[in-house]
Formats: C-alpha cells, structure tokens, sequence
C-alpha cells in the first residue's frame, strides 16, 4: 500500500519557537517545505533566489539549535535571509517582498526582532556580531552571537578586520563560513562529518586546554611551539590554518545541505566552546531547484519566473540599458587605445565589465569585494600611465571615501569613475539607493563629475572620460534602460564644464542634471501650453559649472528651477553657491532646487518613487507655479 502523504510542517511554524519543538528527524522534511515555498514566493515577486535556496538547510539548523532572538543572528549582505523572514514570522507577507509597503528584500531592524542587524552591503556581519559579542559581555549576559557570512564577502578587509579584533578579545562569537561556490574547500562526506563533530566536542576541547595547562609548565616557548604544531597538524586535516593564525577555533568544512552533520556540530559549539569559533559549511547556490542549479549565475538575482519552467519574465524594453551602453562604449575606447584597463569589486555581470573583460580579458581585474583596495589599485595605475575605468555602484562606492580622497585626489591622478546605480533604484531600496555620489565627489578639489541625460550622453562621457587626464573624473547613470534616443556609433569628446542648452524660453528656466532631463522636456511643453516660456539645459557637469551659462538664464528668466537625481549637498548647491557668490539672488529671482527628500526611501518602482519625491514632470510644474504664486490647478484649467 502507499505511504500516506505526509502531514505538512510549515503550516505549525509561525516562529523559531515553534520550529525547536518538533523532532529533529522532521527537520529534513521542513526543510523541503521550506525550499518549496521559497520558490513559489519569490516566482511571483522577483528577487534574490540562488542565495537563499543554498541556505535553507543551514537556516533550519541555526534556528533549532540556538535560541533566537535571544541568541543573535546576523547574516552578511541579507540577500539570502528569505528562509529566515519565513521562519520568523513573515511567511503571511513574504509575496510582498520588495514591493511598495511590503518585506524588504535585505534584513532590517524595523522589520523584525529576529534581524538584529540591517544589512544589504557585504562583509559587515562579523564586526557587529562582535559589537553585539562585547556589549553582551560588560552587561554579563550569555546569549550567543552567530555571523554567517559568504566565502565571497570574505574577500573584503574590514571581515578579516573583525576576526583580527576578535580573536584578540577572545570573544565569545560563532562566525558560519558558507562556502557556496566551492572556493576553499569541498567536504570529504562522512569523514569530514565525523572530524567537525570530533573537534566541536567536549572530549577534544577539554584534551585540547589540558594539553596547553600541561605544557605550559615546560615553559613559555615549549608551550607556544607545541600548541602550534598541534594546531598546524590539524589545519592540514581540516583547512583553517589562517583563521587559526587569527585566533578563531576552525571547525569543517562540513556538508551544509546535510542536516545530520549540521546539528550535532552546531550543537557542540553552542554547548562547549567559549571563545570565536569559525564553522566552515559548503554550500550551493539555487540547491534543489533545477533552473537556479544550471544557471550559470546560479540565480542570485530573478525577475517573476515560471516555477515549472524556470523562464523569467521580462519588462519590454525599447531602448539599451544603461549598463550595457557604457559596457559596449568602454569596450569600443579600449579597441582605440590600449592603454585602458578596467576594475569591478566583484560585481563584473553587475557593471557590464564581464563583456569588456571577453573583449579583453587581461586588461580587466576583479578584486573582490574590496573597494577600498579598488580604488587605491586604480591609482596605482593612474601613476604608471594607464587609463583605468574603476566601475563601483554609487552606494558601494561610499566604502571606498577615503581613497578616493587621499589616493585620487589629493594626488590629482586621472582615475575614472563610472557610477552606476545613480538615483532611486526601486526594489532594492535605500541600500542601493545612489543618493549621495554628487555631493561626496564634487566636494573634492579637481574632481570633474558628469550625469548622463540620456544613452546617447552616456557615450560621450565615456569617451570624456577616457580622453580626459588632467584628474579624477566621475560619470553617473541610472540602473534600468535608456529613454530611446538616437545612438551616435561612436561618444564624442565633451568641453569640460559646458552645458546644453535644450530648448529656449524667457520665463522659467529648468537645469537638469541626468535623467529627470526627460520630465524637464515634458514639463516645458505644459509650462509653455500655460504661457510660461521656459528654457531646458542639460547640464552635463554638476563640477566645473558651465557658469557663464547659468549666469546668462539667472539674469535673463524669472524662475530658476535645478532637478536632480541625488542628495542636498550636490549640483543644486553648487549652483545656489554660485548664484550667491554672483550676487545673483538679489535682483529677485526665484530659484527653487528639487532634491530627493531628506530620508531613506523605501523599496516602491522607481517611477513612483520620483513622483513622490516631486521629480517627475508633474512635480516640477508645480514647482515652478508655486514659486510664482499660482495655484496649479487654476493654471492648468
């Protein structure tokens, strides 16, 4: 007779709490349930899969064996936390992720008690665990702290950093290596089980400080040297050998899909250990479900998908994306001149560099999650004579502050600095969100800073850029596609500093700097359908200012209007310190800058994003009517 059908798990666990009161032999099957709901949930809201799909299993543990939220639970980037949000009393709302009002798509501390960290950037994890590990500690709790954390993010300094600081407080912290590409080292099934479950429990830990008691009374030096090569031996049996140098107990690599050899070990350390501790699990990306497996970027980041097939579905498109005209634009200055290089911190499909890299793979360096390094590494070889590209997203660039400062440009070497992800990037939310780059880069002595209106600008800055050596020089561009414009087949070079003007009027004037340059045209039509005359300028430059231009429409126009896609602090102040030190403000014109507001935007489309913000095209002609006094309403009627 056939088995009767299971009873299903998932539907009890509402909470952790829930979850540590089943048997742990019906872990697997919850895990399964997991997988399962996981797929269905982000097949109708788009999303990181891959990521969260390997960790299943390793959720499922984590959440049986340790007492959370008591016990803290931190996980790097935060991309892969969707089981996490499923267990931890989300599951009602997980078909919201990354929607206007629903869950974010990364952890977040407003969410959920059971994320004690917001996190959407990589490699954090361990330095807050270790805040959370030290503060613990003055209070004289005992809670644990557990950092899981992705061999890629261990790429970046600042984790190497954290575990330096902890093995030297010796503090009571687990970090969860997943190795999900297999980067380090593979599991050596049972056997490796059985070696992590040996060295994670008491017998051994208690062999281990009897040994170094004993040999302590040989004297300092005997004690070191013999305490080292017991540690050596058992790194070339185990890997682990520099976390080792770093003061942390290695533990693995063990199967971080197996939940047979997870719990025990897992279990050994919460119970035996008191010092930082790194469990080493392998894992794979999109595990169990066939499409992410195949894939060859193991769907770390999906549109809505079909579950049966896999097939993502995709948004019409009828223009380039930006990403992939400043890709096949670097790529055509390259074949022009061999003295281009370009550098990503590891996200080479995210800016477009992994087709520049098949154009030229040994003119193309992927440092890692490591910006700071990028940055520097660019200037390096700025000094010998060559072009470098340093392609960074604008949020991830801000890790890199200080040398951009003191590498670049207090130095004045012509390091180029593509940014993309300007602006509002919709479902990935204030993280992502590039806000800020216009400000911390225009601020700086010699920097040239450009905003691409369009595709086709785009490729003339690229070109700039690469024709430009006197300094640093910054271009911005937004994710998504362009607008449809024509395409020269080749950028020109542009006059450093110098605007365009798009259309001439004598009443308003509207400077727009990037992609709002579109709803500055659309709102000029209706300005002008009012009986407002006004002019449109694409600015191009927001450092230098094209000021004899801005000079010009300030002495001749009633209502001066700057639109932009970034922070206060950026082209508009530029412009209103120019206008103030012109004397310009006094003769009665009326200047109004459109800025995103002066908060963290939540995840909503970007288009909806803008309309709230007041930069669409509706926005900036009731910008232009208030300042006049009138109402919009009557002036439209």
């Amino acid at each position: 007779m056939p088995s009767a059908p299971k009873t299903p798990l998932l539907d009890r666990v509402r909470i952790p709490a829930d979850l540590r009161a089943l048997n742990e032999s019906e872990l697997p099957q919850l895990a399964a349930e997991l997988r399962a709901e996981l797929i269905d949930a982000v097949s109708q809201t788009g999303g990181h899969l891959g990521a969260g799909l390997g960790v299943v299993e390793l959720t499922v543990a984590l959440h049986y064996i340790f007492d959370t939220p008591d016990d803290r639970l931190i996980w790097d980037v935060g991309h892969q936390a969707y089981p996490h949000k499923i267990l931890t009393g989300r599951r009602d709302r997980i078909r919201t992720l990354r929607q206007e009002g629903g869950l974010s798509g990364f952890t977040r501390r407003a969410e959920s008690e059971y994320d004690p960290f917001g996190a959407a950037h990589s490699s954090t994890s361990i330095s807050a665990g270790l805040g959370m590990a030290a503060a613990r500690d003055l209070a004289g709790g005992r809670n644990n702290v557990i950092a899981v954390i992705g061999d890629g993010a261990m790429s970046a300094g600042m984790a190497y950093e954290a575990m330096n600081n902890a093995g030297a407080l010796d503090a009571r912290l687990i970090v969860i290596l997943n190795d999900n590409d297999m980067s380090i080292a593979p599991p050596t099934g049972a056997m490796s089980a059985y070696l992590a479950r040996l060295a994670s429990g008491r017998a051994y830990l208690g062999l281990r400080d009897f040994g170094k008691k004993l040999t302590s009374y040989l004297g300092t030096r005997v004690d070191r040297a013999i305490t080292r090569a017991v540690e050596h031996a058992r790194g070339y049996v185990t890997g682990g050998t520099l976390f080792e140098e770093l003061g942390f107990y290695h533990i693995g690599p063990i199967d971080g899909h197996n939940l047979e050899h997870l719990i025990p070990v897992l279990k050994n350390v919460r119970d035996n250990y008191d010092g930082p501790v790194l469990i080493h699990v392998v894992t794979k990306k999109g595990k169990g479900y066939g499409p992410a497996e195949e894939a060859s970027d193991k769907y770390h980041g999906v549109n809505k998908f079909d579950v049966i097939t896999g097939a993502q579905a995709k948004a019409p498109a009828n223009a380039p994306a930006y990403t992939r005209v400043f890709a096949d634009s670097l790529i055509q200055e390259a074949r022009a001149d061999d003295k281009i290089v370009a550098i990503t911190a590891a996200m080479p499909s995210g800016t477009g560099l992994d087709l520049f890299g098949e154009a030229f793979p040994s003119r193309i360096f992927d440092v890692g999650i490591a910006e700071q390094h990028a940055v520097t590494f660019a200037a390096g070889m700025a000094t010998e004579g060559l072009k470098p590209f340093c392609a960074i997203y604008s949020t991830f660039l801000q890790r890199a502050y200080d040398q951009v400062v003191h590498d670049v440009a207090i130095q004045n070497l012509p390091v180029r600095f593509p940014i993309d992800r300007a602006g509002y990037v919709g479902a990935d939310g204030a993280t992502h969100c590039g806000a800020f780059d216009t400000t911390y880069l225009a601020s700086l002595p010699g920097f040239v800073v450009m905003a691409a209106a369009d595709e086709a600008e785009l490729r003339h800055m690229v070109r700039t850029a690469a024709a430009y050596d006197e300094g640093p020089i910054a271009f911005r561009y937004p994710r998504g596609n362009g607008v449809g414009v024509d395409m020269p087949d080749r950028g020109s070079v542009l006059e450093i500093g110098k605007a365009r003007v798009m259309c001439e009027g004598s009443k308003v004037a509207l400077l727009s700097f990037g992609t709002r340059l579109q709803d500055c045209l659309a709102a000029a039509e209706e300005l002008g359908a009012a009986g407002l005359s006004t002019t449109v300028v694409d600015a191009r430059f927001a450092k230098p200012l094209d000021e004899d231009l801005i000079r010009r429409v300030a002495r001749s126009h009633e209502v001066l209007v700057t639109v932009e896609e970034g922070a206060i602090g950026g082209f508009s102040t530029h412009v209103l310190h120019f206008l103030a030190r012109e004397g310009l403000l006094e003769s009665g014109l009326k200047v109004r800058p459109l800025v995103l507001p002066d908060e963290f935007t939540d995840h909503a489309k970007p288009e909806k994003m803008y309309a709230d913000a007041g930069l669409d095209a509706s926005g900036i002609v009731t910008t232009v009517f208030a300042a006049l006094g009138q109402e919009v309403t009557a002036a439209r009627a």
